[in-house]
């Protein structure tokens, strides 16, 4: 890639950040207000991802779209370009809760296509990692004590049910299931928990992605831990979109938050026990 197009394409990347932290205090209720200033910096971050583009490809002397590094930045260009139109003629904001995370992140592989120098101290590299494990750790938590507040909300959404049928057959299980919080409160905190979870999962993305890029250059495309942890990603990206936006409660976010637990689990055994299994 010429140098200059990789100037404007990490420019761009900074300016899609700008919506990154937009939707992470969208997700966390208090970035309401700095929504007009995230589509500002969207907009002049599609000028220089085109400018990115172009250039590029007048290089190349066809469309910059030959491995996984061009395609990442073209898709992220096009979903952008796909954005600002349904945003212009719909006012349909709530979709930046998708897109600015999703752009941010496609553009974000696309700059690592040239590679950097090798870390410059130890010390940072060992900080770096430390902080991607201890967000992970964090994300994971919040998504386990979301599918267990889940568990809990279908366990006593079962019992109310039942209880304008048949009484309960044991008074244990009747004692066991008056210690459950109603459900409104059970759908607040899985609504907490799952914010909390996918904010620090999206910085674990960023610091990994990161980290490997320098770690291995461009090889790290090809670590199935890295491309299953993306997949997780962006299921849980949907999970908190269709709750937070499209308004699912109740038994549909219970079991996606179980579901989404599930992708979690196989990014977990991916890095620490299956990966000679997943890379057959």
């Amino acid at each position: 890639m010429p140098e200059m197009s990789v100037v404007w394409l990490r420019l761009a990347v900074a300016l899609y950040g700008v919506g990154l932290l937009q939707a992470i205090l969208s997700v966390l209720r208090k970035g309401t207000r700095l929504y007009p200033y995230a589509l500002g910096a969207f907009r002049l971050a599609v000028v220089f991802h085109i400018v990115s583009i172009v250039e590029h490809s007048v290089g190349l002397r066809h469309l910059a779209a030959n491995n996984f590094f061009e395609t990442a930045s073209l898709c992220a260009l096009l979903f952008a370009l796909m954005f600002l139109f349904v945003e212009w003629r719909y006012r349909f904001s709530s979709l930046s809760l998708v897109v600015f995370p999703l752009v941010s992140l496609l553009a974000f592989m696309g700059a690592m296509g040239t590679p950097v120098s090798a870390w410059s101290d130890p010390r940072v590299r060992n900080v770096w990692l430390l902080t991607h494990i201890v967000l992970v750790l964090a994300g994971y938590a919040g998504l386990l004590l979301s599918a267990q507040l889940a568990v809990l909300y279908l366990l006593q959404e079962r019992r109310l049910k039942r209880r304008h049928g048949k009484p309960e057959s044991t008074l244990l299980s009747s004692l066991a299931t008056d210690r459950i919080p109603p459900l409104e409160t059970l759908d607040h905190l899985i609504t907490l928990s799952m914010s909390a979870g996918f904010v620090a999962i999206t910085l674990a993305v960023v610091a990994g992605s990161s980290w490997a890029f320098i770690e291995l250059g461009t090889r790290w495309v090809g670590q199935p831990k890295i491309m299953v942890s993306l997949l997780t990603w962006v299921f849980y990206l949907s999970m908190v979109y269709l709750r937070i936006s499209a308004g699912w409660r109740g038994r549909k976010a219970a079991i996606l938050s179980l579901t989404v637990l599930g992708f979690a689990a196989l990014t977990w055994a991916a890095h620490v026990g299956l990966q000679p299994l997943l890379e057959k």
